[in-house]
């Protein structure tokens, strides 16, 4: 297939990314099916399998900056996308090619039939991804999950580590002990010949993890985690430890305290992974080359512009802190919000601090699931503060952008699709 081809062909299928509501009879067998007629590409290397609510792109992409600083070859699959697909299959940090993607594709799509099944569009990527990290001969692969865990197409993966980031309210009713509940399904990636790097320090769901891993486990702050951090220009300074001792005045590109959790699970997960102590100079060379597109991303200033896909009220809150924390802002402060159904509009306003906000330009991100714009504009008046309507992304970005002055911060957030869509039209007008 060519690009446009493969690009119809996943469109073609269906797309759970772009649904709301429970989804009954998960399996992992349609991907089972479809990588045995391709050959099971999915063993040809170790993996690295990432999940959690919040940090696991962040995560997924300073583990593969570190694995790359040792001189490997590192695969990586994430998800979403922001602008374009081929941004989620990536070797050493470069997307896979329009070629490649269509080839690859092309492979499926005769091997889907071969296998007897109907696979989803994140069925159909992530078996894109594995079978092109084997035809690349990668020495890793870095995998991140789609959603929870167990039942995830990424989960036909027998992980070398498992990394499990947080657990929190997002992807779920919210209903009973949910908690224990996401636990669960996210310690679904842990096999039996996995070690798991735990990021969630509640001791309620520590009986999960260890069922699953057994003594086959490191705990944040236990057998690592950070023992200092402050804001630097331009990102964070950070201390880190793990069983093999103390790394400090690490520097990492990337704003907010939360990086630096992340920051000591990426590097807990490649000591595990290597069963040895990380070279500090490696470790720090690592760190140094981390990007993560769209996690709090400064693409402007004067007015200073901020995109982040902060998409539930821990991540709100996240981008509020680091606002708060790392820019000091003479001017007014503009937010440009988008949201989906399945999110509570109030608690995401109020972790998004929106009484501290000037302006809100409220917009109906490009996805069935979308909250309109009219709608999440009377949410935030009913806070009391001023709000427009835009009909689009592209139209909100314009309308704040126009009533910024040099001194005043613009924020876009809310959703994924708002991210991608403000990065695309910000890196055309650059």
């Amino acid at each position: 297939m060519n690009y446009d081809d493969a690009l119809a062909f996943l469109d073609a299928h269906l797309n759970r990314e772009a649904v709301a509501g429970r989804l009954e009879g998960l399996t992992v067998e349609p991907m089972v099916g479809l990588l045995g007629v391709l050959g099971d590409p999915h063993r040809a290397y170790p993996i690295i399998h990432i999940t959690g609510t919040n940090g696991k792109g962040s995560v997924a992409r300073m583990v593969t900056a570190l694995l790359a600083e040792h001189g490997l070859t590192v695969g990586t699959y994430t998800s979403p996308h922001l602008v374009r697909v081929n941004e989620r299959i990536a070797r050493n940090g470069e997307p896979i090619s329009d070629e490649e993607l269509g080839a690859v594709i092309g492979e499926l799509a005769d091997a889907g039939p071969l296998a007897g099944v109907e696979p989803s569009y994140f069925e159909l990527l992530t078996a894109a991804a594995f079978a092109w990290f084997a035809e690349v001969a990668v020495d890793v692969a870095v995998v991140e999950v789609g959603l929870l865990g167990r039942y995830d197409a990424t989960n036909v993966a027998d992980a070398d580590v498992a990394v499990i980031t947080n657990i929190g309210l997002d992807h779920t009713d919210g209903v009973g002990d949910w908690r224990a509940a996401v636990a669960w399904e996210k310690a679904g990636i842990v096999k039996p010949g996995s070690f798991l790097v735990l990021g969630e320090a509640d001791p309620a769901l520590r009986p999960i993890f260890v069922e699953a891993a057994g003594d086959r486990l490191w705990t944040v702050g236990e057998e690592f985690g950070v023992t200092a951090e402050a804001a630097a220009l331009g990102g964070r300074v950070v201390d880190l430890f793990t069983p093999s001792g103390v790394i400090d005045d690490v520097f990492i590109p990337l704003h907010g305290q939360h990086q630096a959790s992340n920051a000591a699970l990426a590097l807990a997960a490649v000591e595990a992974f290597f069963a040895r102590p990380i070279d500090p100079e490696v470790a720090r060379g690592g760190f140094a080359k981390s990007a993560v597109p769209g996690r709090f991303e400064v693409l402007r200033r004067n007015p200073l512009v901020i995109i982040d896909g902060a998409h539930n009220p821990p991540g709100a809150a996240a981008a509020a802190a680091t606002l708060d924390d790392e820019f000091h802002v003479d001017g007014r402060r503009i937010l440009v919000l988008g949201l989906l159904e399945g999110r509570d509009p109030v608690a995401m306003l109020e972790a998004f601090d929106v009484r501290g906000a000037d302006l809100v330009v409220a917009c109906t991100p490009d996805s069935p699931r979308a909250i309109s714009a009219s709608t999440l504009a009377g949410y935030v008046q009913a806070f009391g503060v001023r709000a427009e309507v835009a009909p689009a992304v592209d139209d909100a970005l314009a309308l704040a952008l126009a009533n910024a002055e040099a001194t005043d911060v613009v924020l876009v957030a809310g959703s994924l699709y708002v991210v991608g869509a403000a990065r695309a039209a910000l890196v055309r007008g650059s």
